[in-house]
C-alpha cells in the first residue's frame, strides 16, 4: 500500500500542474510499483487517472475551456480507443512496456520544448474559421484515442501542445482544455477494457485518493510554479521512468 500511496500522489501532482502526463507514470508504477499485471495496470491508470484529471480540472474551470474542440477531439477518440485496445491485446505485454518507454522519452522531449502558441482558427468559435480547424481536431483525437486504448495513456503529453501549435488555443486554456479531454479518453479507454477487468479496490483506492488529492492542490499552485522548471523536472522524471520501465521489462 505504502508505494501505491507515494506512486499515486506523484501522478496527481503531475496532472494538476501540467494539465497531462499523469498516466505516462500511472502505468509503470502500478506495474513495476506496486506488482500489477500490464492487462491490470492499464484499466486501473486509466480509471485513477480519469478521476484525477476531473478533480484537476474544477480549479481551471475559471480559465475558460473550448468546449467544440473538447468535443469534436473527446468524439473522435472514443471509437480509436476502442480500437487500440483491440489491437493492445494482440500484442506481447513487453512490447507494450518498450512502446510505453518510447512514448515516455518522446514525452520527455516534448516537455523540454519551450511550448508556443500560433494563431491557428480553433480559437475563434463555431464560425468558418472554426470549422477549418475541425479536421485537425478530429486527428488528434483518433491519433490520442488510440494511444490511450493501446497504452493506457491519456493523451495529455500530446494533447497539449497539439492544442496549441496545431489548434491556436492559448496555453492557459489549453491545459484546462486538455484535461477535459483525457476525462472522456480515460472513460472510453476504460470501457474497452473493461469486460474481465476485476477492479483491486484496497489498491485502486491507495492509488487513487492521494492522486485526486495531489490534483486538487497541485492545480492551485500551479499558477504560481514558473513553467521552465516544471517542465524541465518533468522531463527529467519521466526519463528516469522511461530507463526504469526498459530495464525492467529486458531484464525480465
Amino acid at each position: 500500500m505504502i508505494p501505491a500511496l507515494g506512486l499515486g500522489l506523484i501522478v496527481g501532482i503531475v496532472l494538476g500542474v501540467v494539465g497531462g502526463g499523469g498516466s505516462i507514470i500511472a502505468v509503470p508504477a502500478l506495474v513495476y510499483g506496486v506488482g500489477m499485471s500490464p492487462a491490470q495496470a492499464i484499466p486501473t491508470s486509466l480509471l485513477v487517472v480519469g478521476v484525477s484529471s476531473l478533480a484537476a480540472l474544477l480549479p481551471r474551470l475559471r480559465d475558460g475551456l473550448n468546449w467544440p474542440v473538447v468535443a469534436l477531439i473527446g468524439l473522435a477518440g472514443i471509437p480509436a480507443a476502442w480500437g487500440g485496445a483491440t489491437v493492445g491485446r494482440l500484442l506481447d505485454p513487453n512490447i507494450l512496456m518498450l512502446a510505453f518507454a518510447v512514448i515516455m522519452v518522446v514525452a520527455g522531449i516534448r516537455m523540454l520544448a519551450k511550448p508556443r502558441e500560433s494563431d491557428g482558427s480553433c480559437s475563434t468559435g463555431p464560425n468558418r474559421a472554426f470549422r477549418s480547424c475541425a479536421p485537425k481536431a478530429v486527428g488528434v483525437g483518433l491519433l490520442v484515442g488510440f494511444l490511450t486504448g493501446l497504452l493506457g495513456v491519456g493523451g495529455g503529453f500530446f494533447i497539449t501542445p497539439a492544442l496549441t501549435i496545431l489548434l491556436g488555443l492559448r496555453l492557459k486554456q489549453a491545459v484546462g482544455t486538455s484535461l477535459a479531454i483525457i476525462v472522456i479518453n480515460s472513460a472510453a479507454g476504460f470501457s474497452a477494457h473493461a469486460a474481465g477487468y476485476t477492479i483491486d479496490w484496497a489498491t485502486t483506492l491507495a492509488f487513487a485518493v492521494p492522486a485526486i488529492l495531489g490534483s486538487l492542490v497541485a492545480a492551485r499552485l500551479a499558477r504560481r510554479l514558473k513553467d521552465k522548471y516544471v517542465r524541465i523536472s518533468f522531463a527529467v522524471l519521466i526519463f528516469a521512468v522511461a530507463a526504469w520501465v526498459t530495464t525492467g521489462t529486458v531484464t525480465a
